[in-house]
């Protein structure tokens, strides 16, 4: 099993900077792949940025390019998402999700295996 513990959400307003912090624990070696994953209330999760552990690449959805940077910590086991220039429609939960597969679409919010309990980031106009 693996635990996903995210942390760093709060109210900012646009323009702001933020930095959401995953940290692993349990099975760490069985994880190929961690994404950053938010839901609005009444929408469908959506994939913002992942990486790749075993060779660091990394992926973002278009609307989230140039703001967002996905990174990871190997000596503190932890993931971070550093974004700036926040928007109001950057305002979600934001998971952390964790996949024990490489390949595929990793936009596919089912296939991660494991979930962190969710972040709150409002951004106010």
């Amino acid at each position: 099993q693996v635990q996903l513990a995210e942390s760093g959400g709060g109210l900012v307003q646009t323009g702001d900077s933020l930095t959401l912090s995953c940290r692993i624990s349990g099975e760490i070696s069985s994880v190929q792949f961690m994404a950053w994953i938010r839901q609005v209330p009444g929408k469908e999760r959506e994939f913002v940025a992942g990486i790749a552990l075993p060779f660091s690449a990394t992926y973002y959805r278009d609307s989230v390019k140039g703001r967002f940077t996905i990174s990871r910590d190997n000596a503190e086991n932890t993931m971070y998402l550093q974004m700036n220039n926040l928007k109001p429609e950057d305002t979600a939960v934001y998971y952390c999700a964790a996949d024990s597969r490489l390949g595929g679409s990793y936009y596919y919010t089912k296939r991660y295996d494991y979930w962190g309990q969710g972040t709150q980031v409002t951004v106010s106009s």
